[in-house]
């Protein structure tokens, strides 16, 4: 897995490379520069019109100066839009903008008396470079900072952000007031933690990591916040079944789910299981679901809780299984809550909390470290704000501290779903989920994400068990949106029947064919 740094732990990295590794401030602008320069000069390719680089009077604005210089000399049309006086520079910015301005590169200064010319440079720009604030930034943006974020906004050319685009806040990914909404973010030496939630992921737009001259394992000295999960890390954690597999060793998933109405959720998640290799899915739901459910099923069974005795159906369905998912589409009445209570507290088997469960949890996040066997939860924003007591505004403020909050209260695996899922559990770093596309956002997803989990628990621990998911399904999703150019119109199944396809791909890199 790949670092994630805070803003705090950004400046200990550079405090670190420069003053204990002896390697100077202007060769890490330098190198930055240069590799940004080089990803904006392919992505000129295909653009029509000059580029325009908006410097700002820090940090990030020098990167900006050293990105204009190395365009410049590979025969760019290029011009610096200064949004500051250039007495306010300072530092490796200061060396840099003279190294501009020697070399005769073209330079419009913009304050609120020129605003106009803003517009005008910004509107003829193929491609616009967001070099304005940089990583540090703190508070809100206001005044002739925020006029000028919102002009790049208005750009239409290709926006692209050095670094983190400006305005957003490198731990949570929220805009600080306002902050430029990029089409890509190419973003120096680690990864901030910011850049990977779903509010960051909206501002960012793709993001490229660029090497800076000083190596990775200087993170060590300075600490990391989360961890980006890769696609090799899931690969190296599937194993290859034994010839002697059958389907009782491949796995005993029972689904306890399901109500009228809502049986579609546990066929769903059921599905999502079997695709992920479960050898045997039983659906467990009350008998009026269950008499709908037997003229849907085929390759999964159906088991009644007794209403009459529901503890007792329940332990045989516990006895029976090897992992267990709970909630999607169990209704949230009284009998539901007898259900989720007894699921949850007892049977010493790994299950995953889904859905209408995690309603009927809201509040008791803490009783949770009383329940028997290994629980994971799996709820989208809303469903988590209802277990902290909090609003899905405030989860989406700081999803990693959201997810912390949770892991702390009960000690179970969180996975939080959104456009960047993230993975926390007791004793590891949280790991952000890079994988996935809006195609998602469509009824049962996360149904079919638990089955998946339940499946891939059988063979994994739980947290690599809900990272391994998390990539998986976002992966299936992105393999049907690549094949058909489309971000809308994905089915919940169809997610579910992708996922063999992202194994097998996963089993290739792990294995590669000889050459």
């Amino acid at each position: 897995m790949i670092p994630l740094l805070s803003r705090d732990q950004i400046r200990a990295f550079d405090r670190c490379a420069i003053e204990e590794c002896a390697v100077p401030s202007l060769v890490l602008m330098e190198n930055a520069g240069r590799g940004a320069a080089e990803i904006i000069e392919r992505r000129a390719q295909d653009r029509a019109g000059p580029i325009r680089i908006v410097c700002g009077p820090g940090n990030n604005g020098g990167d900006g100066f050293v990105v204009a210089r190395r365009l410049l000399s590979r025969g760019k049309r290029v011009t610096v839009l200064l949004a500051a006086s250039h007495d306010r520079l300072a530092g490796d910015a200061r060396a840099n903008y003279n190294a501009w301005i020697g070399l005769g590169g073209p330079t419009v200064a913009i304050s609120d008396a020129n605003a106009g010319r803003l517009a005008d440079e910004l509107g003829a720009a193929g491609i616009v470079v967001d070099a304005l604030l940089g990583t540090g930034l703190d508070r809100e943006v206001t005044g002739f900072f925020a006029s000028v974020i919102d002009g790049i906004n208005r750009a239409p050319g290709l926006r692209i952000a050095l670094d983190i685009p400006s305005g957003l806040d490198a731990n949570t990914g929220q805009p600080l007031g306002i902050a430029v909404r990029a089409d890509e973010t190419v973003t120096f030496a680690e990864h901030k933690l910011g850049l990977w939630t779903s509010t960051g992921a909206e501002y960012a737009g793709r993001i490229t990591r660029v090497d800076i001259g000083v190596p990775s394992e200087l993170v060590g000295r300075v600490g990391s916040s989360a961890r980006l999960l890769e696609r090799a890390d899931v690969a190296s954690w599937l194993s290859p079944r034994a010839v002697s597999t059958h389907k009782g060793s491949a796995g005993r998933v029972a689904i306890v789910a399901g109500s009228p109405g809502k049986t579609g959720a546990a066929l769903l998640s059921a599905r999502g299981a079997l695709r992920a290799g479960a050898g045997l899915v039983t659906i467990c739901t009350f008998p009026d679901a269950a008499d709908a459910l037997d003229a849907r099923v085929l390759e999964e069974m159906t088991r009644r809780i007794d209403p009459a005795n529901v503890e007792t159906s329940l332990d045989e369905a516990l006895e029976a299984a090897d992992v267990m998912v709970v909630g999607p589409g169990l209704g949230l009445g009284a009998d539901a809550r007898r259900v989720v209570d007894h699921v949850v507290f007892h049977g010493s088997l790994v299950k995953i909390v889904d859905a209408d469960a995690l309603t009927l949890l809201a509040g008791r996040l803490g009783e949770l470290r009383s329940a028997v066997g290994r629980i994971v939860l799996t709820p989208h924003p809303g469903e988590m704000a209802r277990l902290l007591g909090s609003t899905t505004a405030e989860v989406e403020s700081d999803r990693f501290a959201a997810v912390a909050r949770a892991v702390s209260l009960s000690g179970a695996v969180v996975l939080l779903k959104g456009a960047r899922t993230l993975v926390g559990a007791p004793g590891v770093q949280t790991a952000a989920n890079p994988s996935g596309t809006p195609a998602l956002a469509t009824a049962g997803s996360g149904d079919v994400l638990a089955g998946i989990l339940a499946a891939l628990a059988v063979e994994l621990e739980p947290f690599h068990a809900a990272c391994a998911a998390a990539h998986v399904h976002g992966a299936a999703g992105e393999r049907w949106a690549s094949a058909r150019g489309q971000d809308r119109g994905l089915l919940a199944h169809e997610i579910a029947d992708g996922v063999p396809a992202v194994l097998a791909e996963l089993a290739a890199e792990r294995n590669p064919l000889p050459v």
